[in-house]
């Protein structure tokens, strides 16, 4: 089950509309023409609030919240926080209230069920009062009216919120902080964690409402593969870590990826690793293709001086071998020239269906243009062989 952040914006309309409460708030790219997504922000009657919405923790201490913004200033709050790097924002009409009234709320899943935690105390200090926290198992027997009185938040909202967690396959949902008024509940902030297998099943959100944040404006080749992935029923994700690292991945298997990226780092290798990310769910030839191509371009225009390609992954259970092989091959040998003038190297640890011919055709690709480290099968243990392949590259 793959977490993943969703955009504050989504989480907010979401709850709202489950709660029954009004929300108002404004989703922003900083990457396209601002006139008209703050259109109708520009004709409210408020100052605004405006916020990095990429599942960044701690966003005010990091200066990454604007408050009392004017109406003339839009543009230029929204050109500060892109300035640092982050391409999706969040502008809602500003909200004054004293910090002592803030609250917490949080909802977590976990194999025994759903737990609600909560807090009188709430907003950015919220870890530092740790002690504040209560937790209450939600089930059959929970005396919803008591958590009423406890959290300021009615019996039936708090058991929608419960529903709506369960109906949108949210694993993790915090609001801090939250007031409670005559007017009723107000979320200020809002954080939520959904597992995003599940957007082929849900009509509240989808993939467009994930937020990631990578420490820098997305490159095209993130961008293609983010696109990729959105249309495809298998799971394809790219981050880049290092434009000018020399030791780039194509890994299958969200597991297998992180080994390979923790025995990168142990081994000293850290500050060299250019991209991270896995291609799984048996994807077809021409989506294994498209997201090696990007793999490529990547590190066809870093600076290092030495570099090599790491395929690999675990055995696995379904993933066609030679189908998605099929798909690297046409990529590489596409750019066989240019990785060979770069003097790339590839090793190869791979599994599965179909496995001796997908290693006998890349091995034979390889050798052909020059490009050969060495190809592997499951016999030879993954970590072994991301040793062998770091013998390529030295320490910088």
């Amino acid at each position: 089950m793959p977490r993943q952040k969703l955009s504050e914006y989504r989480a907010k309309i979401i709850i709202s509309k489950a709660l029954g409460l009004p929300y108002k708030g404004w989703s922003v790219d900083s990457s396209l023409s601002l006139n008209s997504q703050l259109q109708e922000a520009a004709s409210a009657d408020s100052s605004f609030v405006v916020k990095v919405d990429e599942g960044v923790k701690g966003r005010f201490k990091k200066g990454l919240v604007l408050l009392d913004v004017q109406h003339g200033d839009l543009a230029k709050a929204v050109k500060i926080l892109s300035d640092k790097g982050y391409r999706w924002l969040i502008v809602e009409p500003m909200d004054s209230h004293v910090p002592t009234d803030e609250r917490y709320l949080g909802l977590l899943s976990d194999r025994e069920g759903l737990t609600l935690q909560y807090s009188t105390i709430g907003g950015v200090d919220i870890e530092q009062h740790a002690e504040s926290l209560k937790r209450v198992r939600l089930n059959s027997e929970t005396d919803w009216g008591h958590l009423a009185a406890e959290t300021g938040i009615s019996d039936k909202q708090l058991q929608q919120l419960a529903a709506v967690f369960a109906g949108n396959y949210f694993v993790f949902t915090e609001i801090n902080p939250y007031l409670i008024s005559d007017a009723g509940l107000k979320m200020l902030d809002a954080a939520v964690e959904v597992d995003d297998t599940a957007a082929f099943f849900v009509d509240n959100w989808d993939a467009d409402d994930l937020r990631r944040h990578t420490g820098h404006n997305l490159t095209q080749e993130e961008l293609n593969v983010q696109e990729l992935d959105a249309n495809s029923p298998a799971s394809l994700k790219l981050s880049v870590l290092e434009p000018d690292g020399s030791i780039f991945l194509l890994l299958s298997g969200g597991g297998a990826s992180v080994v390979v990226a923790d025995e990168v780092y142990n081994q000293g290798y850290g500050k060299q690793l250019a991209n991270y990310g896995e291609y799984s769910g048996n994807p077809n030839t021409e989506e294994t293709y498209l997201y090696t191509e990007a793999v490529l371009k990547l590190l066809l225009k870093s600076s290092a001086k030495q570099k090599v390609l790491f395929i690999g992954g675990a055995v696995a259970n379904f993933t066609d071998i030679a189908k998605t092989f099929a798909g690297v091959l046409q990529a590489i040998e596409e750019v066989a020239d240019k990785l060979r003038a770069q003097q790339v190297k590839v090793f190869v640890r791979r599994g599965g269906p179909n496995q001796e011919e997908g290693l006998a055709q890349m091995e034979a690709v390889l050798n052909k243009h020059g490009l050969l480290g060495a190809v592997h099968s499951p016999e030879t243990p993954l970590t072994a062989a991301v040793t062998e392949a770091l013998q390529g590259v030295g320490h910088e």
